[in-house]
């Protein structure tokens, strides 16, 4: 292989070499924020459960009068 030839498929292999570096560092950052999306997700599923619950509660305690209005 001529210099050149070598020189090419040095700056292609870096370059693919970095590349794939960059490409798991995204996909660590994805999993990542999937992870985070999901804990989110039942947070915000176990807040609405809470919510609800006050919300029967606090009609309850208001009685049967405050259904009539």
């Amino acid at each position: 292989m001529t210099d050149d030839v070598s020189a090419l498929l040095l700056a292609l292999a870096t370059e693919n070499a970095e590349l794939r570096e960059q490409l798991a560092s995204a996909q660590d950052m994805l999993m990542e924020t999937a992870i985070d999306a999901g804990h989110l997700h039942a947070r915000i599923g176990a807040l609405e459960a809470e919510r609800d619950a006050w919300k029967v509660e606090a009609e309850r305690l208001a009685g049967p009068a405050s259904r009539i209005a």
